[in-house]
């Protein structure tokens, strides 16, 4: 696993309060695009176009980000290295919500977020060996560097499946976890990584698919943050 020691996390924490949110936001954006501009960061986190150069302008001086003008943000082998432990300690936050204490689903990511920087060291290795090492959050995101995290960044999404075939649902995007009520619909509909579903239809305004011999209809804009494997 990514190790940053206790420490290391509380002097960051203490110099740029904001800085792992925006650590991970770049890393999450970078590997589902492979670039990361400051629009679509400032988007991410609900902040100013102004308000996310000031932020790069801080973690570039602090060695976590680098960015020529007008070009790609990078995070730097530090600021990558930040970015992967915190998300990794998210990802077992979620674990523990959810497989442990029974919190909603829908609602994990949310409160993983308040959660993520508080976890030491120690108790993230252990957590690691007591979910089973897991490859994935329970929305399907891969942990960094594990086996097959290709195969599930580059996953194609929904509303891209061909109709009439058996589909796995496998992912929901990072990104689009983060989009107000797109957890709430998964959960209502029992829209979850590993579903089976059978696509009937798609057009402008939505993708039909049948799920458990129930016809359910997703908005483009929630299919656009469903990642499938054709079966």
């Amino acid at each position: 696993m990514n190790g940053i020691s206790d420490q290391e996390l509380l002097d960051l924490q203490r110099q740029f309060p904001s800085a792992l949110n925006y650590l991970t936001s770049i890393y999450i954006i970078n590997r589902e695009y492979g670039k990361v501009g400051n629009s679509r960061l400032a988007s991410r986190l609900k902040v100013s176009k102004p308000a996310a150069n000031q932020a790069m302008g801080r973690l570039k001086k602090l060695g976590l980000t680098e960015q020529v003008p007008y070009e790609s943000i990078r995070l730097t082998p530090e600021g990558r290295r930040f970015a992967e432990a915190v998300l990794i300690r998210h990802y077992l936050i979620e674990h523990l919500l959810i497989s442990k204490l029974e919190y909603p689903w829908e609602k994990s990511d949310e409160e993983a977020q308040r959660l993520q920087a508080s976890l030491s060291e120690d108790f993230t290795e252990y957590l690691y060996n007591f979910f089973g090492q897991p490859k994935t959050c329970p929305h399907g995101n891969p942990f960094p560097g594990t086996d097959g995290e290709e195969e599930l960044v580059r996953a194609k999404r929904l509303m891209e499946a061909p109709v009439e075939s058996d589909l796995k649902l496998i992912r929901i995007t990072e990104e689009g976890e983060s989009q107000d009520g797109l957890l709430p619909y998964c959960h209502k509909m029992n829209l979850y990584p590993g579903k089976k579903l059978f696509l009937v239809k798609k057009d402008e305004e939505a993708v039909t698919v049948m799920m458990d011999e129930t016809e359910i209809l997703i908005p483009r804009d929630i299919a656009a943050y469903l990642c499938y494997r054709q079966l």
